[in-house]
């Protein structure tokens, strides 16, 4: 599982990490949800503002060549995991506990639990927590070098295939509110796509 390897070779450390972990036991705790063995990713995406812009992923499976994934996401209450992208990967959100907002192509939603979003390859994505939110992520394999972040300071995915163009945006800010930003060379790092996907 190299994947997995170059993903604990980027995820946080530390007494930050170990704080979020235990927040995030403490709530699994409540859920009484069991978490699968294997490291625990603590994400920021190198931007350094985990408590506003991150998530903790927890791999079940990432099996290349038998062609599926399976990962468990957390989100910390207005935590955002970054509007991005995949080339290769078609992936189906379901969300285990609590409430997410969404946005997929521009199209804001709020998701509950039980509510399933199937995302295809190339539809602009971001979601944040509405409370704490566990989500399972069901997918095609995840390659690293297949994340292309609209965020310009996020350099994962970037080494390989090349980032794409910024897009004309809509913001998903912590508190749920939207607004439009123009094309730009640093689009904030919580921005969605604008285009109609409906």
């Amino acid at each position: 599982m190299d994947e997995l390897k170059r993903a604990v070779e980027v995820a946080l450390t530390g007494p930050q990490a170990q704080k979020a972990l235990d927040e995030q036991r403490r709530q699994m705790d409540q859920w009484g949800i069991t978490l699968p063995p294997g490291p625990a990713l603590v994400l920021d995406f190198g931007l350094g503002r985990f408590d506003e812009i991150g998530e903790i992923e927890h791999w079940i499976a990432n099996e290349i060549e038998e062609g599926y994934c399976g990962k468990l996401l957390y989100l910390q209450d207005g935590q955002t995991c970054p509007e991005h992208h995949h080339q290769r990967k078609h992936e189906t959100f379901y969300i285990v506990k609590g409430t997410v907002r969404m946005i997929l192509d521009g199209v804001e939603r709020t998701m509950n639990e039980g509510d399933v979003l199937a995302v295809d390859r190339g539809q602009a994505h971001c979601f944040a927590g509405v409370g704490p939110a566990l989500i399972l992520e069901i997918s095609q394999p995840c390659l690293l070098n297949d994340n292309f972040f609209d965020d310009q300071d996020i350099k994962l995915g970037r080494e390989s295939e090349g980032q794409t163009q910024p897009r004309p945006h809509i913001a998903l800010l912590a508190d749920g509110s939207r607004r439009k930003r123009r094309e730009s060379s640093s689009p904030t790092p919580n921005s969605a796509s604008a285009k109609d996907s409906q």
